[in-house]
């Protein structure tokens, strides 16, 4: 199989089914949608509690559901409760753990961040979240990378990218290149309030072919997913013409 190909096969972040809890509904409606494959998220696992996280896993395996990341989850140190995010990664065969990390925290959680990926062999991606929240920006993701080893990259959600006013998904690829583990396809629209509104990718302001072909350009081989949050009780059709708008760019 190409390195190349979950960059137009991505998965799915279960976020965009946080309106069903039961992980056997929303394994059956990722595969029903033509994913192969999910980034697990707190709403759907308790990643507190590995032995209990293990019957989750089996029930994406049951139904063909590769779990190939986890997160978003906020590392601020605390080096019992993040090894047993971890051990739940270790149990799904996860290679990622998507990532916010803290103003006031960052410093010592990244060196336990660091000590745990080394262990466990799982890298982080940092998420870049807007222009609201710390670890949004290029300035902060940047600072963050050169502080930190191989052991930690970026996830650039493309929406929140954009976002941030000064985002160019497809330069940050450039940009980051090699240290890129993860990308979260998500497109939005904006009104004159700068208010943001969830479209099917490459309907908004993404420019999806471009920003495919860069990820081709530096080699990606994280795990990519789409991330579509427009509609919490029927997201199924709007998840599909994602998926096809990836295939087809």
């Amino acid at each position: 199989m190409s390195i190349f190909a979950n960059i137009r096969n991505p998965g799915v972040q279960s976020y965009c089914l946080r309106g069903f809890k039961d992980n056997a509904v929303v394994a059956q409606k990722t595969k029903a949608m033509g994913y192969d494959s999910i980034e697990i998220c707190a709403v759907h696992a308790d990643f507190a509690d590995p032995a209990a996280f293990a019957g989750v896993v089996d029930i994406y395996k049951k139904a063909g559901v590769a779990i190939g990341s986890m997160g978003v989850q906020t590392f601020t140190g605390d080096e019992a409760k993040e090894r047993k995010w971890f051990e739940c990664a270790k149990i799904a065969g996860a290679k990622y753990l998507t990532a916010h990390f803290t103003v006031g925290t960052y410093p010592e959680a990244v060196k336990v961040a660091m000590k745990l990926s080394d262990e466990f062999g799982i890298r982080l991606a940092i998420h870049c979240h807007g222009g609201y929240m710390f670890g949004g920006s290029f300035d902060v993701i940047e600072h963050l990378l050169k502080i930190s080893g191989p052991q930690i990259g970026v996830c650039i959600d493309t929406a929140w990218c954009l976002q941030t006013g000064r985002g160019n998904p497809v330069e940050w690829v450039e940009k980051f290149g090699e240290r890129l583990y993860g990308m979260h396809y998500k497109d939005f629209t904006f009104d004159r309030a700068a208010k943001w509104t969830d479209v099917i990718i490459g309907t908004g302001n993404l420019k999806l072919p471009e920003l495919l072909k860069a990820m081709e350009k530096v080699g990606f081989k994280g795990h990519a997913v789409i991330e579509y949050e427009g509609d919490v009780e029927k997201p199924d059709e709007a998840l599909k013409a994602c998926l096809q708008a990836a295939k087809k760019a």
